[in-house]
């Protein structure tokens, strides 16, 4: 998929927890997870401007697993920022992380290239050829759907 789905992908993917930590009261962190599992949707393409193999290290559980730890240490640091528990943020920005980096794996392995999400201790190739990468319909499909699944998110933040 291309940006536009990942990031369709994340929304959808985390309106779900988005809305039930809005529910428990914390809105603003639930906020701050979206914008979270938006910024990191993308984030394993980075494969794409460095010397490795695209869906290669970064489109596999290890780096879902890496990314999420390292975001949920970010966020209990800037939890005061937040105005918000250390260890309530450091798990609500993991959570998003997780859920962010894990829909980007999930829309890529919809496509006939798929993904080797267990690399380097399993070569297999996980595809379901449904659309291609560069299909513009099903990355608009899938950010308006994202787009949808924000919308519904914000109803319930406010």
């Amino acid at each position: 998929m291309y940006w536009q789905g990942h990031v369709g992908a994340a929304a959808i993917a985390y309106a779900p927890l988005g809305a039930w930590v809005a529910a428990t009261g914390a809105r603003r962190l639930a906020v701050v997870g979206l914008l979270v599992a938006v910024a990191l949707s993308t984030l394993p393409d980075v494969d794409q401007r460095l010397p490795i193999a695209h869906r290669g290290l970064t489109h596999t559980v290890w780096f879902v697993v890496a990314g999420s730890i390292a975001a949920g240490i970010a966020g209990s640091v800037a939890a005061p920022l937040i105005g918000a528990d250390a260890g309530l943020a450091g798990t609500i920005v993991a959570a998003a992380a997780a859920t962010a980096l894990a829909s980007h794996l999930f829309a890529d392995v919809v496509t006939p290239m798929g993904i080797r999400p267990f690399e380097p201790l399993s070569s297999a190739s996980y595809t379901f050829e449904l659309v291609y990468s560069k299909n513009r319909r099903a990355n608009r499909v899938l950010f308006v759907a994202g787009g949808l699944a924000i919308a519904a998110f914000t109803l319930l933040v406010r």
